[in-house]
């Protein structure tokens, strides 16, 4: 290989497959957790808020230290970071369940795991993609990794549901820990030979600082938020709405592995998308259809079957923003730094992911109901579809940068 070529990419299969086992595992995890609110704050006698809090800070403490997993992963391997962020995921489980107060509950399940997820999730495994598939293949491969997160929802709550049912939810806790080192044997499948460093090539300031002084990654920042305010909302949330309004949990349930079955072909559609039109009005639609599809459901009588319906509608939008988000971000910046400024991004999302599930519980406990939050919701949907539409997509237009070269005979 001459000096300075770039390494030879993995197989794309290979890539796709680990990313979305990867995926699968650490996602299918993590939107169970509404499952965990009634049983843990019942049996250890916390407010509803306690959880809340926690699950809150675990969403910022995945947004903060997201940047930072994206630049290690971009520098030195993303392999590196998914067996660090494994073993951080493992603990946090274990210790989510032997957690007898507030604070020790707020730093297993809240700072341990979110840590854990910044990681093990998308961000990560994407930057992979990004490098190692065609720009032109690279909005559905996207598509397919973040439609395995959604199958990981589809697949992990009844069996999270049945853990908590027949073993109890500590005991079901220490499963999933177990479960989970699974990732450290996929991480070997996403492990490349980075390009070496050349004088053409930007610096992490310089692309921090372009990133952040162009106004179309605002712009997606800000979209973003919405987004991570509002799954995290419902998908905490949701169970004990409807249980409140006299439902049974197996409603609950099937309502939230619904939501992941549908997502599976909601965001592979996305990516499909993508490829044929601007992604940033693939955004624009997705942001106002989920606007429409909570005012549908607040209106509409409640019954199991209205729930069915929101649940497969929702799905459809769940996180069908992710890989028209991400393919911006690479479409704009390109792949060096992907996962670093996919970071950045998800920042926004987790600011979103903290204020829906703080505010969910802090506004109940306050009323004793839910509505202002839907209804918050509905607003930032419409917000986010605006926002959306002045995003420029194209390349961004880089001043060329002198290279040195050595002369022969000097």
């Amino acid at each position: 290989m001459r000096p300075n070529a770039p390494p030879a990419p993995l197989s794309m299969n290979q890539v796709l497959v680990c990313s979305a086992l990867i995926v699968t595992l650490s996602m299918g995890i993590r939107h169970g957790f509404g499952l965990w609110l009634q049983p843990i704050t019942m049996d250890r006698g916390w407010s509803r808020e306690t959880f809340a809090f926690a699950i809150a800070i675990q969403n910022m403490a995945w947004g903060l230290a997201g940047p930072l997993a994206g630049m290690v992963a971009d520098r030195y391997g993303a392999w590196r970071v998914l067996i660090v962020g494994t073993l951080f995921y493992a603990a946090g489980l274990v210790l989510m369940g032997l957690a007898t107060s507030g604070l020790a509950f707020t730093g297993s399940a809240g700072i341990l795991i979110g840590l854990a997820h910044s990681g093990t999730t998308y961000a990560i495994v994407y930057g992979v993609v990004g490098r190692n598939v065609a720009p032109e293949r690279r909005s559905r491969a996207m598509g397919l990794v973040a439609a395995a997160g959604s199958f990981g929802q589809f697949l992990m709550l009844p069996v999270e549901n049945w853990l908590i049912g027949g073993w109890g939810w500590q005991n079901a806790l220490l499963v999933l820990g177990c479960l989970v080192l699974a990732i450290i044997p996929l991480s070997f499948g996403l492990k490349e030979r980075l390009a070496p460093s050349t004088a053409t090539q930007q610096s992490i300031g310089q692309a921090v600082r372009e990133a952040f002084g162009y106004a179309s990654f605002r712009w997606l920042m800000a979209g973003y938020f919405v987004c991570g305010f509002q799954v995290v909302f419902i998908g905490l949330h949701l169970p004990s709405y409807l249980k409140d309004k006299g439902m049974s949990p197996e409603v609950a349930t099937t309502a939230l592995a619904l939501i992941g079955l549908f997502n599976v072909f909601g965001t592979y559609s996305a990516g499909l998308l993508g490829e044929r039109i601007a992604k940033t009005h693939v955004l624009s639609g997705i942001y106002l259809l989920r606007a429409v599809v909570i005012v549908a459901f607040l209106l509409a009588p409640l019954s199991a079957w209205s729930v069915y319906l929101f649940a497969a509608a929702m799905g459809l939008l769940w996180l069908s923003t992710v890989p028209p988000t991400n393919a911006v971000v690479a479409q704009i910046f390109g792949v060096q730094y992907l996962s670093m400024l996919s970071g950045f991004v998800f920042v926004s999302h987790q600011v979103g992911s903290f204020l829906g599930a703080w505010l969910g519980g802090k506004l109940f406990d306050a009323s004793g109901s839910y509505d202002l939050v839907w209804w918050l919701a509905v607003g930032l949907g419409v917000f986010a579809a605006l926002v959306n539409l002045p995003v420029r997509e194209q390349a961004i237009v880089r001043p060329a940068r002198p290279v040195q070269t050595t002369l022969a005979g000097t």
